[in-house]
């Protein structure tokens, strides 16, 4: 198995703020009562993640806690190595300002994407930045090369990292499809290599080898988890998001959290039906994923390597990508008129592993077939582009260790105090 990684030794900038959702969202709020000390740290942390470094006293003020408390968290955080003070900030009067951070070293995190097509494996820092990753290509993943990958990915890029930084590995969070053994014919593996995962749990085999937590989630629901916590687009608090990969998937966003069911497959978007006739109903993922523009390539006699080569550019037909682009934008409109039907949501995002210019025309050619589409009775939302781009999936897996270790849950910040 093939391996090709790097490590990147310099830190990003902190992720843009998104002020129109932080704007519609209720104030976050936090108790000074004894024994939460937990709960009122990870939420000054999950309000630095989201806005960048800020004083005490405008902490103090966003989340209803005294000033003495926020000084006794944010201390603790500083001595844990979890957050650092920026440059004073001087105004017209008083006293300056010192704005707090994250620390890009106080934390790192792994992700592995678990793909159709593919595996990918991401170490990210505090603030989200990809430092480093390696990846593969395959025919189809079983749980044995899935856990062999993992493994030797991790061993390689912990043995590239400062031994600071390996100590400070806080989760790894697995982005993987679930009820793989349905997707058998399109997969076009042998029944017995995907019956696999009807008996292994991938999870608890990775966390029986390694010295941090491990946890696991739908990969269509981890991009949007990405979305979520490292996008910049500015979104309302409730959104659907669509990830086209090898197959599309879907997430959902309610109140400013992900949503994702009793199972966790809620947002199985490729499931959904968009065009039926007397004899059958032809689900999205038939329609709008890249294994169909695969086949299509291949139908034709063209070379569909470079779709999976690298998402930055694709040297393939562009008579065959128009095609792909219009029959996809039809069938994500009519999925985004279903779901806005029975949700009120205020924007739908599309991501993929794509050139982000490919992105962009799918994207208009979804915002031209839904205005076609009878929409009374409902609010149409928003159609814009996703903001993570092709390692949304990885790091997703990433963001939601960082979430589970780290912050709060947007539904936990609003409950009564």
């Amino acid at each position: 198995m093939a391996y090709h990684g790097h490590f990147r030794g310099d830190f990003g900038m902190e992720t843009p703020v998104n002020k129109l959702a932080l704007l519609q969202r209720p104030m976050v709020r936090g108790t000074n009562q004894s024994g939460m000390r937990a709960h009122n740290e990870r939420l000054v942390l999950t309000i630095l993640r989201r806005t960048g470094p800020l004083p005490k006293a405008q902490i103090a003020r966003m989340t209803g806690l005294s000033a003495q408390t926020v000084s006794v968290i944010m201390r603790a955080l500083e001595a844990d190595g979890l957050l650092v003070r920026n440059a004073p900030v001087r105004g017209k009067v008083g006293q300056p300002s010192v704005p707090i951070g994250l620390a890009a070293d106080g934390a790192f995190f792994f992700g592995l994407k678990v793909g159709r097509r593919s595996l990918q494996l991401v170490l990210t820092d505090f603030l989200g930045d990809v430092l480093a990753r390696v990846g593969t290509r395959h025919a189809y993943p079983t749980p044995d090369s899935v856990l062999r990958f993992a493994l030797a990915g991790m061993e390689e890029i912990m043995g590239q990292v400062p031994q600071s930084h390996a100590d400070r590995i806080s989760g790894l969070g697995i982005a993987i499809p679930f009820r793989m053994w349905d997707w058998i014919k399109s997969i076009g593996a042998p029944r017995a290599d995907m019956d696999a995962w009807r008996v292994r749990d991938l999870r608890s085999e990775l966390a029986e080898r390694v010295d941090f937590p491990v946890y696991l989630q739908n990969d269509a629901s981890a991009a949007c988890g990405a979305e979520l916590v490292l996008g910049s687009a500015e979104v309302p608090p409730d959104f659907v998001h669509f990830f086209i990969g090898s197959f599309i998937g879907g997430g959902i966003v309610l109140n400013g959290s992900l949503f994702t069911g009793n199972t966790g497959n809620a947002g199985a978007l490729g499931s959904m039906p968009v065009l039926c006739d007397s004899r059958k109903c032809t689900q999205l993922i038939d329609v709008a994923s890249l294994a169909t523009l695969e086949r299509m390539l291949a139908e034709n006699n063209e070379d569909a390597e470079a779709l999976w080569t690298s998402p930055d550019a694709w040297a393939i037909d562009e008579i065959i990508l128009q095609e792909w682009i219009l029959l996809a934008a039809q069938a994500i409109a009519v999925a985004i008129a279903a779901t806005g039907s029975v949700l009120d949501i205020g924007a739908a995002l599309i991501d993929g592993w794509m050139p982000a210019s490919v992105r962009a025309r799918l994207v208009e050619e979804v915002r031209v077939a839904f205005s076609r589409i009878d929409t009374t009775g409902i609010q149409p939302p928003v159609i814009m582009a996703g903001t993570v781009g092709p390692d949304a999936r990885a790091l997703g897996g990433a963001c939601l260790a960082m979430s589970e270790r780290f912050l709060v849950d947007q539904n936990a910040l609003l409950a009564p105090l």
